[in-house]
């Protein structure tokens, strides 16, 4: 839908802007339809061929660390991501510039998921404005071609004087730079080609904060694995690379399109027309060289640029240093080993029935570079998975209709293998069954009831706390709190609702409360678990960790809502502009036809008066002398110019609007009819191509075909 608005835009524009009417778009204008994978282990992806990328993580999307929902999840994601680049690295790599000539499978998964959903903000604070102000700019002109500086400057004198230039239409850029207007336009576009290329620089040295921690630690990676790996290497050979994954992969695709990767915001009917994307794409370029630092060769009229390249390097330069240091993702995500243990919920991955194959498939393809140890758990995991399994066994009975054909049983399998689930992950080897299942619980539901005790009743120590009996008016403030607990419980949805027996035990009176404590300690004592020594310090001191810790995980929880709640904004908004732009065309071409028909009933009206049945444009009748004079015809094979006399053209408008019937007749041989699409070469003009063949023998100046047509059949 998006690509057939964006045609359509083009098209009406250029309609408009030639002041043809509706017929055309209709009659030339295609018809508007109604309208994760997963990332494994550091090892299997540097085994992954090629031809698998797509099958395992075309999409980047970090599936089974649950990335995009919970950042504790990026410390195993970046710990794979990092040992699959250095793997690659320390493998494949045998010179430092094969990371750039290469594609390596981590680079492509890092820059695809950072570009994507979690992201997609960071590019539009870093480059929305001052893309924004190059496009809005209408004076801005950035072409350093000087052939292209050329053609425009001779097509713009013929289109305002409707009269051939004596100028050649082919010129080398030696020839054009010899026009002093050429120099002149080339002189200034550098200047300005400069001044943008340092808006867009020093929005995006001064974003160093905004740059995602994934991109930022795999840069990091990248730079100390190739200085490992290429000892005599300098920093700037390094920086060199780092600045290909930072400025190139990342950010130049969503400079040069940026309506493709969502960095602006498009209007109804809006479109970037050919000399913004010029504009965009020069300054890409300029940024692409100075990344790099790789200064202009064999292009003589950019040497100038040289200087600026290599001024614009060093400060590219501090910005890469500056992206490399980040900090670990342990300490970044601040997470330890009890993270896991006293988070309130386990994570949860959504991954299709495909996915799962694949996963399953691969491993047990890849296990002996995976894990060599045979000693290893993923030989243990595997061993108790079995064989792969097919869609249809992971779906289970019932799932296809056993009357079905071969074909379709086949067609419906496929469909059914994208069908996306979601999966509770419990660690295999951290199950516990019988009396170690029953003492980790009673461990958790104690230490709920010393928290609601201790909030209550302090003391020194908790043997204090427990030994010493609850004043009247803490029992009160007690079961005050009780009952608001009760209050919030029977509102919050089924699903999330407090399990039973630990509700059962909240509402229990301070002093029953107490004795159970004590209780449940006595037991978990026996069991070992806890010891009296200090007073039960330990499991206090296990208690406070565990509130910091979970304090920890609902801030986390709470700033991912918010991530997700722009995310939606963000995509409601996409929505609605593609729900405005196709309101802006139905309100464009209903206006049309109304005036169309207005127009079509004055003249029929205007007919009957004068006893006429149907007016109907004369055609045009021209020798190719004529043509030539206007200079419409540039040259027609095999013909002197004293010759063109002996050659006919007519032009004849067609039922269809806009559309042309032209006939010839060279030395009085008449030649196959051509149809000529006045949108056709409003779209040459558009694309900036100044000279066509008709016939296959007569060459044509399209800028003064479309004057002449708009001058003898739309009055302009």
């Amino acid at each position: 839908m998006e690509k057939d608005l964006n045609l359509m835009d083009i098209k009406i524009g250029l309609l408009v802007k030639n002041r043809i009417t509706l017929q055309d778009v209709v009659s030339h204008t295609p018809v508007l339809p109604d309208s994760r994978p997963t990332p494994l282990p550091g090892k299997l992806i540097f085994q992954m061929p090629p031809e698998q990328d797509d099958q395992v993580h075309g999409h980047g999307d970090l599936t089974l660390y649950n990335y995009r929902l919970q950042p504790a999840r990026g410390v195993p994601a970046a710990e794979a991501l990092q040992d699959a680049l250095e793997e690659e690295i320390n493998s494949k790599v045998d010179q430092i510039q094969d990371i750039v000539t290469g594609n390596p499978t981590v680079i492509k998964m890092v820059v695809s998921f950072n570009r994507g959903a979690r992201g997609h903000n960071t590019l539009r604070q870093l480059l929305a404005p001052v893309v924004k102000d190059i496009i809005e700019d209408k004076n801005l002109g950035t072409n350093t071609n000087p052939v292209d500086v050329y053609k425009a400057w001779v097509n713009q004198l013929e289109t305002a004087t409707g009269e051939a230039s004596k100028l050649p239409y082919e010129v080398t850029p030696e020839q054009a730079m010899a026009h002093e207007e050429v120099r002149s336009r080339l002189e200034a576009s550098s200047q300005a080609l400069c001044a943008a290329t340092d808006k867009v620089l020093s929005s995006i040295v001064s974003s160093l904060d905004n740059i995602p921690y994934g991109m930022r630690y795999i840069a990091k990676v990248l730079k100390n694995s190739l200085h490992a790996k290429f000892p005599d290497a300098t920093e700037d050979e390094l920086l060199k690379i780092v600045g290909n994954l930072l400025y190139y992969r990342y950010m130049n695709p969503a400079i040069v399109a940026p309506d493709g990767f969502d960095i602006i915001d498009m209007s109804a009917g809006g479109q970037l027309h050919s000399d913004q994307r010029r504009n965009l794409g020069s300054v890409a370029k300029m940024l692409q060289h100075a990344a790099a630092n790789k200064l202009f060769e064999g292009e003589t009229h950019m040497t100038p640029m040289n200087n600026y390249i290599s001024q614009t390097y060093q400060r590219f330069r501090q910005f890469f240093q500056a992206a490399c240091d980040v900090p670990e993702p342990e300490e970044k995500f601040n997470v330890d080993e009890y993270s896991d243990m006293v988070t309130l919920s386990k994570p949860i991955i959504y991954i299709s029935i495909e996915e799962i194959i694949n996963t399953h498939s691969l491993l047990l393809e890849h296990l002996g570079a995976i894990a060599p140890d045979r000693s290893d758990l993923l030989h243990e995991l595997l061993q108790d998975l079995g064989e792969v399994p097919d869609v249809e066994a992971l779906l289970g009975e019932g799932a296809l209709d056993s009357s079905e054909s071969i074909t379709n049983r086949e067609t419906t399998l496929s469909q059914l293998a994208k069908t996306e689930i979601s999966l509770t992950l419990t660690s295999k080897f951290e199950l516990l069954e019988g009396d170690d299942k029953d003492l980790k619980s009673l461990m958790t539901k104690t230490k709920k009831l010393i928290v609601d005790v201790i909030r209550i009743q302090p003391g020194e120590t908790l043997t204090q706390t427990l030994e010493t009996p609850a004043a009247a008016a803490q029992e009160s403030e007690h079961a005050q709190i009780v009952e608001r607990r009760a209050v919030q419980d029977a509102q919050t949805p089924e699903g999330l609702k407090t399990n039973q027996m630990v509700l059962e035990d909240a509402q229990l009176p301070l002093e029953q409360k107490k004795r159970k404590i004590l209780r449940n300690l006595r037991t978990l004592e026996q069991a070992g678990c806890i010891a009296e020594g200090n007073k039960y310090q330990d499991l206090i001191n296990e208690i406070s960790k565990d509130i910091r810790y979970q304090r920890r995980y609902r801030q986390r929880r709470k700033a991912e809502l918010v991530k997700l709640q722009q995310t939606l904004t963000a995509l409601n908004s996409k929505a609605d502009f593609y729900q405005d732009q196709t309101n802006y065309y139905d309100t464009y071409i209903k206006t049309c036809l109304d005036n169309l028909n207005r127009k079509n009933s004055r003249r029929s009206i205007k007919g009957e008066e004068k006893g006429s049945k149907k007016l109907k444009q004369q055609s045009l009748k021209y020798t190719g002398a004529r043509l030539h004079e206007k200079g419409v015809v540039l040259e027609i094979e095999g013909l002197q110019a004293n010759q063109f006399k002996n050659v006919m053209f007519e032009i004849a408008p067609s039922e269809e609007v806009g559309d042309f019937e032209v006939k010839a007749k060279f030395m009085g041989v008449e030649m196959e009819k051509v149809q000529l699409h006045f949108q056709d070469l409003l779209q040459l003009q558009y694309d900036g191509v100044a000279v066509m063949k008709m016939f296959d023998k007569a060459k044509v100046n399209v800028n003064l075909l479309v004057f002449l047509l708009n001058k003898k059949f739309y009055g302009k």
